[in-house]
């Protein structure tokens, strides 16, 4: 069976994720208490079930401290990605503010209601640390609700044995993703957003490409970036990870990095890489998959 734990911060978009699972034909269970978890899954088995999305947070308190042990224990029989919502402090806040929702966490202490969300924000950070680290991440802090469900989608393409790797462009206007394991800064390349023509395009559009394809320093950057992570990527399964993300990021997450990110990608599927070491590959854009903005 496929089982896949949905688990993060409050307010980093756990609901959204678990929407998308169940529109792909996943049998979705939302708030399970861990001790619950196993009892599901031998019922779930009686019912011939193969794809089951379950999300777990910080309200099951101390109890996830028996969580990594049912996980281990579930291992032995099924396939099991635990897929981690995360977002910056205050952009949660914000999310709260708007939607005027309490934190689950929250009213543990008599002190003012900000420092409160913050105090419950930070808790519920210690108490999802141990999954955090081994789990496929999403940062939601700069991504609308459109784009998380297209993420979703793509995650559940890739094979469910060995390494994903995802490619990441994103802008550092806006911040370094924070499930970036390898952050590359191509910020020192000429910039195709002082040319007025190519300003409003991407790095996906022909006129960019061909720009900066005649660039020496564009193609020694990619060649310097392939070449790292071919190098580096047998280290990183014999660690026994399941997910990296590389992220590359320029000035605005618009020109450069999108270039980068889609060329470097093109070069893994095309050697084939996918089925030679056991690794599935993903591409995304931050900035451009954020595009139009609406809130999770």
């Amino acid at each position: 069976m496929q089982i896949n734990l949905i688990t993060g911060i409050s307010g980093s978009g756990k609901s959204v994720a678990l929407r998308a699972f169940e529109d792909a034909g996943y049998d979705c269970v939302d708030n399970l208490p861990v001790t619950l978890l196993e009892s599901l899954i031998t019922t779930l088995e009686k019912e011939m079930s193969e794809r089951v999305a379950v999300a777990i947070d910080a309200r099951r308190g101390q109890s996830l401290t028996e969580l990594p042990k049912i996980l281990e224990n579930l291992r032995t029989h099924h396939q099991v990605r635990i897929v981690f919502l995360n977002a910056d402090t205050n952009t949660l806040v914000q999310r709260f503010s708007e939607t005027r929702r309490r934190h689950p966490l929250s009213g543990k202490t008599k002190q003012t209601q900000a420092a409160t969300l913050i105090e419950a924000i930070d808790k519920e950070r210690n108490l999802l640390e141990p999954l955090r680290t081994q789990a496929h991440s999403i940062d939601t802090s700069n991504l609308p609700a459109h784009a998380l469900r297209s993420w979703i989608q793509d995650l559940l393409k890739d094979k469910p044995l060995g390494l994903t790797v995802v490619f990441e462009s994103f802008g550092f206007k806006k911040g370094v993703p924070s499930e970036a394991d390898l952050v590359f800064d191509v910020r020192c390349l000429p910039n195709p957003h002082y040319d007025k023509v190519l300003r409003p395009l991407t790095g996906k559009d022909q006129p960019v490409k061909e720009f900066l394809e005649q660039i020496p320093e564009v193609i020694s950057m990619e060649k310097d970036i392939t070449q790292f992570i071919e190098k580096w990527l047998p280290h990183y399964i014999a660690d026994g990870r399941s997910y990296l993300t590389i992220a590359i990021g320029c000035t605005g997450g618009q020109h450069r990095s999108v270039y980068l990110v889609a060329r470097i990608a093109d070069h893994f599927y095309a050697k084939k890489y996918l089925g030679a070491l056991q690794i599935n590959f993903l591409s995304r854009h931050r900035e451009l998959d954020s595009i139009p903005a609406v809130a999770i």
